[in-house]
């Protein structure tokens, strides 16, 4: 510290902000994070969100022919005893080529219950690793005037995209140019607001969402967070309103010394 000068101090905690840009890549304003969403990331409850999800999508359709499924008759071949040969009482016999499967896979459902609270807080940690990794986008709109492959191809160019992308529009926009512009591009999925799930999120590179989309999204998990931290968060934003920027710590001359004499001195006689 440059003698003179009295030492700042700074608020070191402050919101996180996202850049939005329209599809020419051309910077147009700034986004609001809340802490709350785009902060710590839950690995853990990731996979479990993953997990439910392709256990979701499991058809589990496969099946196979028990004993009284198989065709063939039912009829004994040969008596019980006296022919030397092994007993057998039906050709569809487990042990018999093109007999019946015994304890084989039948058609069943893979999904199973997930408690709401936990894929909510698997959505969050989703949002934060994508912001955490530079990999999230936001555009004032999906403004696609004509619905042409090459233009929206070239949009995507634009906002640097080089692998897949996920493309998230507002609830009920019916932008049907933008589906006709994206629907041949390879690597890209396009899905509204109110679908998006964390498995979504972490498959695709990178993930573009409009301005309408990702404020709403925002609002609705900081509806859905627990009490608790609905409440730390409140009191957060109250504390970063009311405070100012910039602190200034002055003391007075008369205050150091005094502090400085306060401490006690002890005499040690040679």
């Amino acid at each position: 510290m440059i003698s003179g000068q009295w030492p700042v101090i700074r608020n070191a905690k402050t919101m996180a902000t996202i850049d939005i840009h329209d599809l020419s890549g051309k910077k147009v304003g700034t986004f609001d994070l809340a802490d709350e969403i785009f902060g710590a990331v839950n690995e853990d409850l990731l996979w479990e969100a993953v997990k439910h999800y392709r256990a979701g999508q499991h058809r589990g359709t496969h099946a196979t022919k028990a004993r009284w499924q198989v065709s063939g008759s039912g009829k004994k071949l040969w008596k019980q005893k006296g022919t030397g040969r092994a007993r057998i009482g039906s050709i569809r016999s487990p042990l018999w080529r093109h007999g019946g499967t015994v304890h084989g896979p039948v058609p069943r459902s893979y999904d199973y219950a997930f408690p709401r609270k936990k894929l909510l807080g698997a959505l969050r940690s989703a949002l934060a690793s994508k912001f955490a990794d530079g990999k999230l986008t936001v555009v004032n709109a999906f403004d696609v005037k004509e619905p042409k492959t090459k233009e929206f191809r070239a949009a995507l160019e634009a906002l640097k995209v080089e692998s897949t992308v996920l493309i998230v529009d507002a609830p009920n926009a019916a932008n049907r140019n933008l589906e006709l512009s994206a629907r041949n591009i390879k690597g890209l999925e396009l899905i509204p607001g109110n679908e998006v799930h964390p498995y979504h999120l972490l498959r695709y590179d990178r993930v573009i969402f409009s301005h309408p989309a990702i404020e709403k999204l925002q609002l609705t998990l900081q509806d859905t967070l627990p009490k608790r931290q609905r409440k730390h968060a409140k009191e957060e934003g109250a504390k970063k309103a009311s405070a100012s920027p910039r602190k200034r710590v002055r003391q007075s001359y008369a205050f150091n010394r005094m502090r400085i004499l306060s401490f006690p001195i002890t005499f040690h006689s040679l």
